[in-house]
């Protein structure tokens, strides 16, 4: 250091790898650093942060406590009730849980429309289409009512629309129960053409014409055409028999039997009503009338009458016969 304080010697040269002329300067170092960028690269240790203990009020949410009581009491509540039978009792009060929600949220059943009802009532298509108020719109498959209703022999077809948020319309097509059909025993609502719709089982069917016999129902249609042509006879006419197939006999309300001719049977009928008007004829003592032949009544008495027309023959007096009042 000389007199002004200024050091005479560069501070860097106590120091290996730095030039004497120019501070920092060191001729390896360049080369070195032309090499370093081929030398492995050494893994980065990060540095360990000090671990910070949390304390375990701050690390559980908020009201954690309160929602696993209440889920206790919850889950004890329902086991009680399962195992006592209760579940099931409000179930039938109140029905399923789905759907008291969903009623409670406005998608209760509160309309329904049914239209195309013929035969059937509103009643009996909510009891086979299996709805009722507790149900609710959200969770009802309007598919499975469709199925239970076209099962119903008297359903042709059913559509069924859900209708948000509370509304549910049900159109139905019925076969229309034409006529019914005695066969083996057993009786049969049956369509216009013949189709047997069901097992005559309500009364409501009662005043519907009856057929009776082999392939009666597939003939109904002609039967019900005889019934027309019968004009004041209809109400006295119980029952239609197909004879072979090809010809009916009439059964009448007082047991009557009335055979009818294969070709030209409405106009044997009108021939018979004209003679029920003029001398009621079905209310003699008569088995049957045979109006096979055209133009030709042929009547079978009843055993008293018989005997009595037979009595009544012995005394009328014989033409011809020597020895005979006249």
């Amino acid at each position: 250091m000389d007199g002004g304080g200024r050091v005479l010697e560069p501070l860097t040269a106590g120091f290996p790898g730095l030039a004497a002329g120019r501070p920092g300067h060191d001729p390896g170092l360049r080369r070195r650093s032309r090499f370093a960028s081929l030398l492995p690269r050494l893994p980065f240790r990060r540095r360990r942060r000090p671990f910070v203990t949390v304390p375990l009020a701050r690390r559980i949410p908020r009201l954690t406590g309160t929602v696993l009581v209440l889920l206790f009491f919850g889950a004890t509540g329902s086991y009680g009730l399962v195992a006592s039978g209760q579940y099931d009792v409000l179930r039938q009060q109140l029905g399923e849980p789905r759907d008291i929600a969903a009623r409670l949220s406005g998608f209760g059943l509160e309309k329904i429309t049914i239209s195309g009802l013929s035969q059937l009532t509103e009643r009996e298509v909510l009891r086979i289409g299996g709805i009722n108020p507790l149900l609710s719109l959200p969770f009802l498959s309007a598919a499975e009512i469709r199925e239970r209703l076209e099962r119903t022999p008297l359903v042709k077809s059913a559509v069924v629309r859900k209708l948000y948020p509370n509304e549910l319309a049900i159109t139905l097509v019925e076969r229309e129960a034409y006529a019914l059909w005695q066969y083996k025993g057993e009786l049969f609502v049956v369509s216009a053409d013949g189709m047997v719709i069901d097992r005559m089982n309500d009364a409501r069917f009662a005043s519907l014409p009856l057929v009776v016999g082999d392939q009666a129902n597939k003939r109904v249609a002609s039967y019900v055409g005889l019934l027309d042509a019968a004009g004041s006879l209809r109400p006295r006419i119980r029952a239609g028999m197909l004879v072979s197939g090809r010809r009916w006999d009439l059964k009448m309300d007082n047991g009557l039997d009335v055979k009818l001719p294969e070709e030209g049977a409405p106009a044997a009928l009108a021939q018979l009503a004209r003679l029920e008007r003029e001398e009621r004829i079905l209310d003699k003592d008569v088995l049957a009338f045979d109006l096979r032949v055209p133009g030709r009544l042929v009547a079978r008495l009843t055993e008293e009458a018989a005997a009595a027309r037979a009595e009544a023959n012995k005394k009328r007096p014989q033409r011809g016969v020597k020895g005979a009042e006249i």
